[in-house]
């Protein structure tokens, strides 16, 4: 059966297909802006893939997060949602960019520092610069050189999105070691791609808008408590004091045109259907399903949309028995491991253990590996750049993939990316993977959010609404 949603008269309305980070932010936007607000989400819960779950491990009950996600102090729009809400305290940023970089690929293991100065841009970077040891002086001179011209790039250039990122940095003199040792080190863990396979135009993007900027922007935040706790529970509790109506285990079947000109949303949940008719409706659901439900002709070309690839994320975590980092994380050269985080505290470990999550980005080799050959290889990689790890008893391993963790960010993808507006009046389109200008961050989700309800507000006469997310105010790429 059926049950018919109609709008009041005079009274606006939406519908907001996806629960994720950027779902979440177009329907607070859309509620706060006076929109009788409803969210569908397929899961239990929302987060999209910034979540959390129980696991009752040898080492007891453990919270753990399906992977590790940080944000930086540029990322102005993910800061603005963790302050609505109420979280910006249960993930804070560092003081001043710090990344410990341990190198084990040379005879003699050797920890060094990406950090920054108290000094104007792009001063700020070479005290740190100076005294990274993974880099021999003419290589410290050439990324310095590079960084220059990187500066006087213009990333949202489409001339950048067809060349890779390896062939520009090897065209200004960056060694393979350079690479390794420091853009890669960073741009693997933004991009989720090696330089050769990462378009130039979203590299640039990281590093331009990261580390050239202004002095603080790179600094580092991460949660200090289960993901789920602020994009589920916290998430939640702010869409209710909005108003927004929540509608979980829901899955949207069909999108068409409503009897008034409005759009008309089918909603399969509780075990019966009803009809939503809405002003408007924003898809905040990955690519292909944004494909399934988009009304024909919404877009130009929108088989582009099943052009844009995807690429995996592994998070390998591991329990010991006693406490063998005494760092909140680190980065590693010369060895598999790329990002290894402590996270004891947030998973509600007690006792002398300790929980480890080691983060791999680009794991598209590894992804469907069987847990006992994953075992075999990082477990060894650990005590060679954990000494404390030697000896130490293992309480519990397992491991969370992620397929389709982010859109690829290939040379080309720029051009298949859409904005949030459709020909189809009164649908837009969120996610990650639309055209923010951003690889496949937090970020960026929060960003693409921002940018659908901005442009629906737009499409119902609502121009002049005030928008307070940062970075958001741009005009529509349709």
């Amino acid at each position: 059966m059926i049950e018919a949603t109609g709008r009041r008269a005079g009274a606006r309305s939406a519908v907001v297909v996806g629960g994720g980070l950027a779902g979440t932010t177009a329907a607070l936007r859309l509620a706060d802006a006076g929109l009788r607000t409803t969210l569908v989400e397929t899961r239990p819960r929302l987060g999209g893939l910034a979540f959390s779950f129980r696991r009752d491990s040898a080492a007891g009950p453990l919270t753990v997060d399906n992977g590790q996600h940080v944000h930086l102090r540029c990322c102005t729009a993910y800061l603005w949602l963790l302050e609505r809400l109420g979280a910006s305290a249960l993930a804070p940023l560092q003081r001043r960019l710090d990344i410990p970089v341990l190198d084990v690929g040379r005879e003699r293991a050797r920890a060094g520092r990406i950090g920054r100065a108290a000094l104007p841009v792009p001063l700020h970077l070479v005290p740190g610069l100076a005294a990274y040891p993974h880099l021999s002086l003419a290589e410290k001179a050439s990324v310095g050189r590079a960084a220059l011209a990187l500066r006087r790039l213009d990333p949202a250039d489409p001339a950048l999105d067809g060349v890779d990122f390896a062939t520009w940095l090897h065209r200004h003199g960056q060694s393979e070691r350079a690479i390794d040792a420091l853009w890669d080190l960073v741009g693997v863990a933004t991009l989720n791609a090696h330089a050769q396979h990462a378009s130039m135009g979203l590299a640039a993007k990281v590093f331009k808008t990261g580390l050239l900027t202004s002095p603080g922007a790179a600094d580092v935040g991460w949660a200090r408590v289960p993901l789920g706790e602020i994009h589920d529970g916290l998430a939640r509790s702010a869409l209710e004091e909005s108003g927004v109506r929540t509608l979980l285990r829901a899955k949207a079947r069909t999108l068409g045109t409503g009897p008034d000109g409005g759009r008309r949303v089918v909603v399969e949940h509780g075990g019966g259907a009803e009809e939503f008719d809405a002003d408007v409706v924003v898809l905040a659901v990955p690519q292909r399903e944004a494909h399934a439900l988009l009304p024909e002709q919404a877009l130009a070309e929108p088989d582009a949309l099943l052009d844009i690839g995807t690429a995996p994320i592994l998070n390998v975590h591991v329990v010991y028995d006693r406490k063998v980092l005494r760092r909140p994380f680190f980065t590693a050269l010369g060895s598999p491991v790329q990002w290894v985080f402590d996270r004891t505290a947030s998973s509600g470990l007690t006792g002398d253990g300790q929980y480890l999550a080691v983060s791999q980005s680009a794991a598209g080799a590894e992804i469907d590996a069987p847990v006992a050959e994953l075992r075999a290889k990082y477990l060894p990689e650990l005590e060679r750049l954990l000494p404390a790890a030697r000896g130490a008893g293992v309480r519990d391993f397992f491991v969370t993939r992620e397929r389709t963790a982010t859109f690829d960010p290939a040379p080309g993808v720029g051009r298949l990316r859409p904005g949030p507006r459709t020909r189809a009046a009164g649908v837009y389109l969120a996610g990650a993977w639309t055209d923010t200008g951003w690889p496949a961050t937090m970020e960026s989700a929060v960003r693409s959010g921002a940018a659908a309800a901005r442009e629906a507000l737009r499409g119902i006469g609502r121009a002049g609404e005030a928008n307070p997310v940062p970075g958001t105010e741009g005009r529509a790429v349709a």
